[in-house]
């Protein structure tokens, strides 16, 4: 279960302070309840600098795969003892078993006690992975590229050969490129996205022998892995973040594509926000509708949807929308300048204000969901005979 372990603040500040203060929320069993003796690097932790540094996150070695709200400005706090009481009963909602920490991880964390559908590469063999990226492809700065962020760590550390790519425009050739993949000896096929969830499980069969892995969904067969996520929970601190900063009273969330695994996003969102203060207005729009999936690689859309937000008097928007959301960063930039004020901009998937670095002044913090660690744990489950499917 995830836990707030311990939340520290002060009613009220004349001054900011000289130290950050930090939201911790950890599992019982990490390591990470000694807030004496954190690590340096990693986390599934919400720091939130007040002082308005920017520093990591920290990320526990037995829970390494949700690593939330890793850089977040200085933070307006008002009565923050208050609400982050509040925020305490609302955690209600990362009931869950912890979080997005495990169940991304479940092919490698639970892969110990089951075996791959396929034997190992012989012995001086390297592994051949193929990942198939969903629209927008490496580049989108965002969720393609967090997938991409675990292959490459698994190509460097792990001596693996790799072999990438991309859905078309319109998604056609998701089972095509799945297939050839399959066809030319991989020992992993990685599918980037839910949409992908027909698609392998038609190349799944065709190909028994060949281990397959899908991100944010499940396929029911013998030889495919689930990589799913609890966005709800990273949205939740997120959420919780927009509303300590937000001077206005009013902040946005832009979906992609109006669909459950968005709403997610969103209703994690509003319950955040909501935990600090119930009187903040959130303006809501989706980019898309299904069948419409270009919700999700649309930068223009998402600038115009933002800059209306942001119109509308949101100071704070946070999107769940893939390569669109650099469209959301364009339009927090140009306002700023154009209206001689200074409004935010919250990525996800990826740490944005690394991905994005010419909108680093407008970038609040980033949800991060751990794709790559989900990615790297299942290519190195495949390379230790240890790959489990299911979810």
């Amino acid at each position: 279960m995830l836990i707030p372990t311990a939340i520290r603040s002060s009613s009220r500040w004349s001054t900011p302070p000289t130290a950050p203060r930090w939201i911790w929320s950890t599992p019982p069993d990490c390591p990470l309840s000694d807030r004496s003796a954190h690590p340096a690097r990693g986390g599934h932790i919400l720091r939130l600098p007040i002082s308005g540094d920017r520093s990591p996150g920290v990320e526990c070695p037995t829970h390494p795969s949700l690593y939330i709200g890793a850089r977040i400005k200085g933070s307006r706090i008002m009565r923050v003892k208050t609400r982050l009481l509040i925020v305490l009963a609302a955690f209600g909602l990362l009931a869950a078993a912890c979080g997005g920490d495990e169940t991304p991880a479940t092919t490698a964390a639970q892969a110990t006690s089951e075996t791959s559908a396929t034997t190992q590469a012989p012995a001086g063999e390297p592994i051949s992975i193929g990942l198939v990226y969903d629209i927008g492809g490496r580049g989108d700065q965002s969720f393609n590229d967090a997938a991409a962020a675990g292959l490459d760590k698994a190509a460097a550390e792990l001596g693996v050969s790799t072999s990438e790519a991309s859905a078309n425009e319109d998604g056609t050739n998701r089972e095509e490129l799945l297939a050839l993949q399959a066809s030319e000896g991989a020992d992993l096929v990685i599918g980037v996205g839910f949409l992908f969830g027909d698609p392998m499980a038609n190349v799944a069969a065709e190909y028994p022998e060949t281990n397959f892995a899908i991100v944010d969904s499940v396929v029911d067969a013998p030889n495919v892995a689930g990589l799913i996520f609890s966005e709800e929970q990273g949205s939740f601190l997120v959420g919780v973040a927009a509303a300590l900063k937000s001077e206005t009273g009013i902040v946005g969330y832009i979906g992609g594509v109006n669909i459950p695994l968005i709403h997610a996003f969103e209703a994690g969102f509003l319950a955040g926000v909501q935990a600090i203060d119930p009187s903040i207005h959130v303006i809501s729009q989706y980019v898309t509708e299904p069948p419409d999936f270009s919700g999700f690689n649309d930068p223009a859309a998402g600038r115009v949807i933002a800059q209306s937000m942001f119109e509308q008097g949101a100071d704070v928007v946070y999107h769940a929308a893939g390569g669109t959301g650099g469209g959301l960063f364009q339009a927090a930039k140009d306002y700023s300048e154009a209206n001689n004020t200074h409004v935010w901009a919250i990525g996800v998937d990826s740490d944005q204000y690394l991905t994005a670095p010419d909108f680093q002044d407008y970038i609040l913090t980033s949800m991060l969901k751990r794709v790559d660690v989900a990615v790297f744990n299942t290519i190195q489950a495949i390379q230790s005979g240890t790959f489990a499917p299911g979810p």
